[in-house]
């Protein structure tokens, strides 16, 4: 008879499992963000674009994890709906067919950013990342586009190595805007980036950026701790100060909020929310998943104002700005931190040239470091050496 599995030895494979999970997720969405590079083109319509991410999402999803476990489907699909926000946009643009700015198309040197996520068994891996449309080393971004794109990306990679047990999460707040004001840009302000679970992306510890007054006083401290994971979301203008509104675009990306109970009471309501239920579950969704597109705004309505669902909101910087964004996913394991989505793919020194540099030295030398330090082995001393031949 075979001893009972070990505590220690089930939470190492729980860990496993999961692991497993978030980087095969991981590894879908980086193959679809490899093919959606190349399509984002001068030309190229952006609801075209969305489309096609999210089929690459679910044909990637599709075809793994298909055994039922315990008689029960693995859940599996969009951990959020690819959006293309381009230039001033900051975030979650993905128009529907009948939208006023289905038409949008992409220009020669538009700043894009790309965002999209997968998961298996509630297990989620989000990316983004920003490119600019025909930008080559011969032909390189230059001017206010490569400050904001290199402040962004550096300020990603120094949060990247600040997500670790015992740090606080204003610790990466204060490093983003010192590294942001290097290239005269400011992070959007009150962008949020969430600890994560499984069917939850946005847990209840946080980090802000750029904050406001009112969130400086009233957001909660958090301490990072071995076994999470967090998906931290860096976004960055090269306005003054860094704020958004709202413009023109129409909201199409929602999520319903398992925290929040209500009874809808219109019948279409309810309809529509248990739609959301069984083709989103805890994930971000856009409409055009719902069958009906008419009834779907009206539906969600109701189900917005009592808080049963939350929209994420399409908002801009001023007219003459650009902003650029990175998203990671990384795990606090007991090894160290290990990143589960992929460095950016477009992202390279050659492509963005810009005459400011990070001058703070322990800045700099932080970005010399990997994620995870090798440990050094303790050498013995003579006298254990003896101790352990007797």
């Amino acid at each position: 008879m075979s001893e009972p599995a070990k505590p220690a030895d089930t939470a190492a494979k729980a860990t496993d499992d999961f692991v497993t999970k978030y980087k095969l997720a991981a590894e879908i969405v980086h193959n679809a963000v490899k093919k959606i590079i190349p399509l984002c083109v001068g030309g190229a319509k952006v609801l075209d674009i969305c489309l096609e991410g999210d089929k690459l999402i679910e044909l990637g999803t599709g075809a793994v994890w298909n055994k039922s476990v315990k008689g029960v489907k693995v859940p599996k699909g969009l951990a959020f709906p690819t959006s293309i926000s381009v230039n001033n946009c900051v975030a979650h643009f993905s128009p529907l067919a009948s939208d006023p700015l289905s038409s949008q198309t992409l220009a020669k040197d538009d700043v894009v950013k790309i965002h999209i996520g997968a998961h298996i068994d509630g297990f989620a891996a989000v990316t983004a990342e920003t490119i600019v449309v025909g930008a080559t080393p011969e032909n390189p971004v230059t001017d206010r586009r490569a400050d904001v794109l290199k402040a962004a990306h550096t300020a990603a990679e120094v949060a990247m190595r600040l997500v670790k047990v015992g740090n606080k999460n204003w610790a990466i707040t204060d490093a983003v805007n010192k590294v942001a004001a290097v290239w005269g840009c400011k992070a959007v302000e009150g962008m949020l980036s969430c600890q994560q679970e499984q069917n939850v992306i946005d847990g209840k510890k946080r980090i802000v950026l750029n904050p406001s007054e009112a969130q400086k006083r009233e957001f909660e401290t958090a301490t990072f701790a071995e076994g999470e994971v967090w998906g931290v979301d860096i976004l960055v203008s090269s306005g003054e100060d860094g704020k958004a509104r709202l413009e023109e675009s129409r909201t199409t990306i929602y999520q319903k909020d398992s925290t929040i109970t209500y009874q809808l009471k219109m019948k279409t309501s309810r309809t529509i929310f248990s739609e959301v239920q069984k083709k989103a579950g805890a994930f971000p969704f856009n409409i055009r998943v719902l069958e009906d597109e008419k009834k779907a705004r009206l539906g969600l309505q109701e189900a917005v104002q009592h808080g049963l669902v939350k929209p994420y909101e399409v908002i801009y910087t001023p007219a003459s700005t650009f902003v650029a964004g990175f998203h990671f996913t990384i795990a606090l394991l007991p090894a160290g931190p290990l990143l589960l989505t992929s460095p950016p793919s477009w992202y390279k020194p050659e492509l963005v040239k810009t005459e400011k540099e990070l001058e703070d030295e322990e800045l700099k030398e932080l970005l010399t470091k990997p994620l995870r330090e090798k440990k050094v082995k303790k050498k013995k001393t003579a006298t254990e050496s003896e101790t352990q031949e007797a």
